[in-house]
């Protein structure tokens, strides 16, 4: 129910007082006497207010105490983007109904044909009926089960109800827009207690059908989680990283030791300082936060290691850490008794200095999600003892060492790349040419023939003209490979095929005497269905991108090359081709 929000994270959020009054808003109106339509909106964090909007209708449905039988659905405007999907989503939660793949995924239905209740808007308002009457019949039979004034009693207080609830409502003005009013109005169509809520980033006014269709909801609008609050927010998840890293022997036991809950507490003021104009979103923050966090606490605990393995007092009195460790909130970091604390203000002022700038970085590459957060983690840990290292060099120590380590990765990293079967790789070689070359240079960079070495030297131009005075004369023209692949058709990229595996592989294929002919071994090789097939299964990879309507039958199909510069050089280099020969615009 959490999905991917840590169990700190949402507890803090529950106890939060933004959301705190959110949920006893809600909660309030759901146990009296709700609006059928609710509309509320949160410009910074919808998803984290779609979680605790789900959490308390959970919770209000597990009341057994309650005199209101509640049953939700929570669905999400973006998964939702037919309505099929939407109804038989809908009907499923509100009946506690889950598809099993044993019995054929049936949807729930209230009789025994399996009537179907996603036609159309008004079998779902039938459907809707039929939950609603099989909800109170059930919980009659429930009620049932007294004697006399009891069972009476206990009829007559229960109230059933049901919530729809859509997270990211501003998508079905895009894909759904003719069922935005009949949800917006589903309790006045149904003629039942169920209550529709909308959960959105955008205003009301984004988001109303034209002619005022639609009535006007109930606003309920989430406060604005301020600096002071995220902080609190991710602070509060310190103490459940250090029981995950005490129980776990993989992970490093001393990064998050209540010691350091200070110093993570500035850590994460400077983190939202830098990433605050971008995202406000504790989630985000708390998946920077983890993985820049063990690198910037590592030269505190190599310092600190080495403290306790030093035997020589000289040793100690060289400690960058020495003097420097607040006494007076020491804490035991292990068994053998040595005090542990907060490093000092000199200490954490300069490690401040020396990776600020990296959280720009982690804000780069993990905020559109470029890499995960364990291998920026691994390619960003600083070197060992940092704080050894004098400071007028520990920021170049720092990133020579960071620059080894992505050089290091990226040697060995291809992407999977060398795995594929060697056709593939000479495919995607062709390709990013196709994407790289414009078409009109296929005959100059690919023809072969007494005139080769004619057609591939460029055309020589005429005098050039005498520029204006102040101007540069011509414009700046960008190299393709700048500006991104370009469409290019399958016949042209097997046409291409066909020169590269003609002048590269011909040595190392099987022998063939029944091809006597030159290039009718090359003509067989392409025209073979494996090779298209090959070239679909690339195009299920991403690794080449169709441009054109799969179920179009009429025309070639068209792709676009999925690899960029760097790794279609490693691939020519691993097949013997001269890459740079073969670029109309060569590096």
């Amino acid at each position: 129910m959490m999905g991917d929000i840590s169990p700190a994270i949402w507890n803090a959020l529950l106890a939060s007082s933004e959301y705190e009054v959110v949920i006893s808003h809600l909660s309030a109106l759901l146990l009296a006497y709700p609006p059928p339509f609710i509309f509320v909106h949160d410009s910074e964090n919808a998803r984290l207010t779609a979680s605790v909007i789900r959490a308390t209708l959970h919770t209000l449905a597990l009341d057994k105490d309650s005199h209101v039988n509640l049953s939700y659905a929570h669905l999400n405007g973006v998964a939702c983007f037919s309505p099929r999907i939407l109804f038989d989503t809908a009907l499923n939660c509100l009946a506690r109904w889950t598809p099993d793949w044993q019995d054929g995924a049936l949807n729930w239905s209230a009789s025994a044909d399996g009537k179907r209740y996603n036609d159309n808007m008004d079998a779902f308002v039938h459907g809707i009926q039929a939950v609603y009457a099989d909800a109170v019949h059930a919980s009659t039979r429930v009620n049932g089960t007294g004697k006399g004034k009891d069972k009476a009693s206990a009829s007559s207080q229960s109230v059933q109800r049901m919530v729809l609830v859509i997270e990211r409502a501003e998508r079905l003005k895009d894909n759904l827009p003719e069922l935005v009013v009949p949800l917006t109005r589903l309790a006045e169509l149904t003629q039942v207690d169920v209550t529709t809520i909308f959960i959105s980033e955008n205003q009301w006014q984004d988001i109303r059908p034209p002619l005022r269709a639609s009535p006007e909801p109930y606003y309920l609008d989430v406060p604005y989680l301020s600096k002071q609050a995220t902080v609190d927010i991710l602070t509060s998840a310190f103490s459940e990283s250090l029981e995950k890293c005490s129980s776990s022997s993989a992970a490093e036991p001393d990064v998050y030791h209540p010691a350091l809950r200070p110093l993570y507490a500035h850590f994460l003021a400077t983190l939202y300082s830098t990433c605050g104009p971008f995202t406000h979103d504790p989630a985000e923050l708390a998946y920077i936060a983890a993985a820049r966090w063990p690198g910037f606490v590592q030269p505190v605990l190599d310092a600190h290691r080495r403290r306790l393995h030093s035997s020589r007092p000289s040793h100690v009195d060289d400690d960058p850490m020495n003097g420097l460790m607040d006494g007076d909130r020491t804490r035991e970091i292990d068994g053998d008794g040595e005090a542990f604390g907060p490093p000092g203000e000199d200490v954490r002022l300069r490690l401040m200095r020396l990776f600020t700038p990296s959280l720009t970085a982690a804000l780069e590459a993990l905020y559109p999600r470029l890499t995960h957060a364990a291998l920026w983690a691994c390619t960003h840990a600083p070197p060992p003892d940092l704080l050894a290292i004098p400071p007028a060099h520990a920021p170049q120590a720092l990133r020579a060492h960071i620059a080894a380590q992505v050089a290091q990765i990226n040697s060995g990293a291809g992407g999977g790349l060398e795995e594929l079967p060697r056709m593939a790789k000479f495919i995607l070689v062709a390709a990013f040419l196709a994407s790289t070359n414009p078409a009109r240079s296929d005959l100059r960079m690919f023809g072969r023939g007494p005139d080769e070495r004619t057609r591939r030297r460029r055309r020589k131009v005429g005098t050039p003209r005498k520029t204006k005075p102040g101007t540069t004369g011509t414009a700046v023209k960008i190299p393709q490979r700048l500006l991104g692949p370009t469409t290019f058709p399958l016949d042209r990229l097997i046409a291409i095929l066909g020169v590269l595996l003609e002048e590269n592989d011909a040595e190392t294929r099987p022998v063939a005497p029944q091809y006597s002919l030159p290039g009718e071994y090359t003509e067989m090789e392409i025209s073979r269905v494996a090779l298209y097939a090959q070239v679909m299964e690339l195009a299920s990879m991403r690794l080449l991108v169709r441009t054109s309507p799969a179920d179009r039958l009429d025309g070639t199909p068209t792709f676009k090359c999925g690899i960029g510069y760097e790794l279609a050089g490693k691939l020519a280099r691993e097949l013997g081709i001269v890459l740079n020969d073969l670029m109309y615009e060569p590096l």
